[in-house]
């Protein structure tokens, strides 16, 4: 695996959090994925991507075959997160949704999610129950309430390189401004990085990228509402993240309806090799060697 190691050979004294902190402060944006599955993680790592995020779309979809429309318990989000952050040497940022209820479920959910592995969590104030943000009928939250769960989350994360970004879903319910003013205010209460989802058009990406003077990331969703940019134009904006919150899912539907096509109708599917990784590869992703070692050991 040409990358898998990468983070602990270059940083073998950071922590996954402080690798994180690490990446935040250096001038380039942090090109990100979300996995919608551990063997995806794997797959990305390996490849050289420094930074994961677990989102809520990709669960509902590869645990409960379901859309992300809230019905993701907080059990089976922080189960996910244990078993992708086991497997992984680069940090990874796991989606809390609204916190899962009142005060007391978002300090639980910051609790697990630490204690499960994450370096960081997406915070979000929408109504519950929530809607993936390039869905059409969401609602807000007062942001006196999203504050106050914010604060939550930043006074009950034990460690404190563990990264909150703050969520606004405002564009869509309140309008550009409102989203702006939102995200200022989570700022300023110590979001450590800002996030106004979906905004409608190249302009409107500009104006939060100079509006908003903290860290902020950029959700790059195929045939969502956001119209796709490069990462190094989104650098030049301002934005610090940049991540693709269903690419794994819809690139490996893809493939597999076309296995399935191929085995239904020429009976085989070996001359689709091209677009499979090799068997041996696969084996050394998930670890064969290191496994028949211990054995040999």
């Amino acid at each position: 695996m040409a990358h898998a190691n990468k983070d602990q050979s270059d940083h073998p004294q950071l922590s996954k959090n402080q690798r994180l902190r690490q990446l935040l402060a250096d001038k380039q944006i942090i090109r990100s994925f979300a996995p919608h599955d551990v063997f995806m993680a794997r797959i990305l790592e390996d490849a050289g991507i420094e930074l994961l995020f677990l989102g809520g779309f990709g669960v509902s979809a590869s645990v409960l075959g379901i859309p992300d429309v809230g019905l993701t318990t907080l059990t089976e989000m922080t189960e996910a997160v244990r078993r992708m952050a086991d497997r992984l040497t680069i940090p990874l940022i796991a989606d809390g949704d609204t916190g899962h209820g009142d005060l007391h479920n978002v300090a639980r959910t910051v609790r697990d999610f630490e204690r499960a592995g994450a370096s960081g969590m997406l915070l979000e104030d929408q109504v519950a129950p929530k809607r993936c943000g390039h869905f059409s009928g969401k609602q807000v939250t007062p942001a006196a309430e999203m504050l106050d769960k914010l604060k939550t989350a930043l006074d009950t994360r034990a460690d404190s390189d563990f990264v909150i970004i703050a969520r606004t879903d405002a564009r869509a319910v309140e309008g550009l401004d409102s989203a702006i003013d939102r995200a200022n205010l989570y700022g300023e209460a110590g979001a450590d990085v800002c996030f106004v989802e979906a905004p409608q058009s190249e302009d409107e990406l500009a104006r939060v990228a100079r509006d908003v003077p903290f860290p902020q990331l950029a959700n790059m969703l195929p045939g969502g509402v956001t119209p796709i940019l490069p990462a190094d134009e989104l650098q030049q904006l301002g934005f610090k993240i940049v991540v693709d919150p269903v690419g794994t899912l819809l690139a490996t539907g893809h493939v597999v309806r076309q296995l399935a096509e191929a085995m239904l109708n020429e009976g085989r599917v070996d001359h689709l090799s091209s677009q499979m990784l090799g068997f041996d590869e696969v084996k050394q992703l998930l670890g064969l060697d290191e496994i028949s070692n211990l054995k040999r050991r």
